[in-house]
C-alpha cells in the first residue's frame, strides 16, 4: 500500500448532543475533513455513540449491562446511517465493523481482520469499527474505544493515531493545552482529569495509557478536541491539540501484535537476574521465576512482572504454568524463546 494508515477515533461525548443525541452537525464537519484526508491516508474511523444514539428508545434507561447491549442494537445502524449520509457528497462509501477482543488475541483472526481492510481499502471504502457491544462477553471487551483504536494502529502499522475528544487536548495545571509530550510518565498522569463523560467509557487517563503504548510501539499520537475547528486537519498536521511523540521501535509486526493486541492470561513475577536477562533479549528460563501469579497455559500470553511488581514484558509461554510447578527444580526449563518476548 502506497498511502500510509491513520485512525481516527471519536469519542461519544464529541460527537453527541448535550442531550446524547448524534450530532449531526458535528458528522458533517466530520465527514468533510475525512474526505480531506483521504487523499492522502488509509483511513480507520473508530467511532463510539452507538449507545448514546441508542438508549433513547429504552424505556427508563439506567446503563445497565442489558441495556446497553439493546441500546447499541438500535444505535449501530443509526449511527452508520448517518455517517454514510454525511459521505455521499464526497463520494466515500463505508463499512461497519463490530470488533470483539478475541480478533486481536488469536493471530489468525486478526490477520483475517487485516485483510479485509486492505481489501476495503483498495475499493476506496472507510471501515468505521466500534466494539460489538451486542454479544461481548463483560470479561473480554476493551476497556473503551481508545484501546480499539490503538489495537488497531499497532498491530495494522499505523504511522498516526488521532484520539479526538470533548476537550482540546491535554491540559496543564492552568488549564492550558500541552503542545507536545515526549514521554508519558508519571507527572504526565497527574494532569489527567479522572473523570468521564456522561455517555462515554474513557477519560484522559485512558487516552494516555493508549497513547503510551502506542507511542511506545513508534506511532505519533494526538489527543485533540473534536469541536476546534479543523480539528482533524489540524490534529493531523500536528497544529492542535497534544501530541504524544513516538518512540524508536524497531520490533517485528508479529511483536506489535503480541505486546498489544493479544489476550493477555497470564502472569509471573520474576527475580533481578532473570528480569535483566530479559531486557538483554535472553529467554525467559524457569531458574529466574519468582512465583506464578495467574496460571496459563502452554501458547497463551503471560506478563512478565518484576519484585516491584511493574510489567517488564509479555511473551508467548512455551509450557504452562503447571508444568513450571511442577519442574520447579529443573533450572534450565526454557519458559518463553526470546524471539517470543516483547520488552514493554
Amino acid at each position: 500500500m502506497t498511502k500510509s494508515i491513520l485512525v481516527l477515533k471519536l469519542g461519544s461525548a464529541s460527537i453527541t448532543t448535550a442531550k446524547g443525541e448524534i450530532d449531526e452537525a458535528i458528522i458533517a464537519d466530520i465527514t468533510r475533513q475525512v474526505a480531506e484526508l483521504a487523499h492522502n491516508h488509509h483511513l480507520i474511523l473508530v467511532s463510539s455513540g452507538a449507545v448514546a444514539a441508542g438508549k433513547k428508545y429504552i424505556k427508563n434507561y439506567k446503563g445497565k449491562i442489558s441495556e446497553r447491549k439493546a441500546a447499541a442494537s438500535i444505535g449501530n445502524p443509526l449511527l452508520l446511517s448517518t455517517y454514510s449520509k454525511h459521505f455521499k457528497p464526497y463520494n466515500i462509501s463505508i463499512a461497519q465493523s463490530l470488533c470483539e477482543r478475541q480478533h486481536f488475541s488469536h493471530r489468525t483472526q486478526f490477520l483475517q481482520l487485516k485483510e479485509t481492510y486492505e481489501e476495503l481499502w483498495k475499493n476506496g471504502v472507510i471501515p468505521i469499527a466500534n466494539e460489538n457491544d451486542v454479544v461481548s462477553n463483560l470479561e473480554l471487551k476493551f476497556s473503551d474505544n481508545d484501546e480499539l483504536a490503538t489495537l488497531l494502529g499497532v498491530g495494522f502499522g499505523a504511522s498516526l493515531i488521532l484520539l479526538g475528544t470533548s476537550v482540546p487536548g491535554v491540559l496543564d495545571k492552568e488549564g492550558n493545552v500541552v503542545d507536545k509530550i515526549e514521554s508519558i510518565n508519571k507527572d504526565v498522569f497527574s494532569l489527567a482529569n479522572k473523570n468521564t463523560s456522561g455517555v462515554g467509557l474513557g477519560g484522559m487517563i485512558s487516552k494516555l495509557t493508549f497513547a503510551n503504548l502506542a507511542s511506545t510501539m513508534g506511532i505519533k499520537v494526538v489527543i485533540f478536541g473534536v469541536r476546534t475547528p479543523d480539528g482533524i486537519l489540524k490534529a493531523a498536521n500536528g497544529e492542535s491539540g497534544t501530541v504524544c511523540m513516538p518512540k524508536n521501535c524497531s520490533i517485528s509486526a508479529r511483536n506489535k501484535w503480541l505486546a498489544s493486541g493479544s489476550l493477555v492470561t497470564g502472569r509471573l513475577m520474576v527475580d533481578a537476574g532473570a528480569s535483566e536477562a530479559i531486557k538483554k533479549r535472553k529467554s525467559l528460563l524457569a531458574v529466574g521465576v519468582k512465583s506464578i501469579e495467574v496460571n496459563f497455559d502452554s501458547g497463551e500470553i503471560f506478563e512478565i512482572s518484576d519484585e516491584a511488581n511493574n510489567i517488564v514484558a509479555v511473551a508467548l509461554a512455551k509450557v504452562s504454568s503447571d508444568t513450571i510447578s511442577k519442574n520447579s527444580k529443573q533450572h534450565n526449563l526454557e519458559i518463553a524463546n526470546a524471539s517470543d518476548i516483547v520488552i514493554l
